[in-house]
């Protein structure tokens, strides 16, 4: 599984929310800027953010973006899954995927439940604070 870009830099934004959270609304070309990430790129990531309920916006004067909960509340796993969509291996473990016909016999189905398993169980531990706190600066190479 490879994490695109869309993904790496979700969760660069979230760092930056939650870096700056507070009950003010942070607008997005400042986060744009501290990240170094083309506003028109952010502004691609924002809405799937949003639609799973990970940030909240207000629109006009004084508006911006921030985070729904505090940072220790989010998981690395569900900003990823927010931004990717299904991080599934391979196409028959894939929340939307129809029974296999061979699953039955698959010596390899095990190895990538395995896998997928330790992806989530391991992108699940690391909260967002998790990564505010192992952050030496306010550059992140992710």
């Amino acid at each position: 599984m490879m994490i695109s870009t869309k993904g790496r830099y979700a969760l660069r934004v979230m760092i930056d929310l939650a870096e700056h959270y507070s009950a003010d609304y942070i607008p997005i070309k400042d986060v744009a800027a501290r990240q170094e990430i083309s506003f028109k790129y952010i502004e691609r990531i924002m809405p799937e953010l949003k639609k799973n309920d990970l940030i909240e916006t207000v629109h006009g004067k004084g508006g911006g973006y921030r985070l729904k909960k505090a940072p220790d509340q989010y998981t690395v796993w569900e900003i990823l899954k927010s931004a990717e969509g299904d991080l599934a291996p391979v196409s028959c473990l894939k929340s939307d995927a129809s029974p296999c016909s061979r699953a039955a016999e698959c010596r390899t189905l095990s190895l990538w439940e395995g896998y997928y398993k330790a992806t989530i169980d391991y992108f699940s531990a690391v909260t967002l604070a998790d990564l505010v706190r192992g952050g030496q600066d306010n550059n992140y190479v992710i």
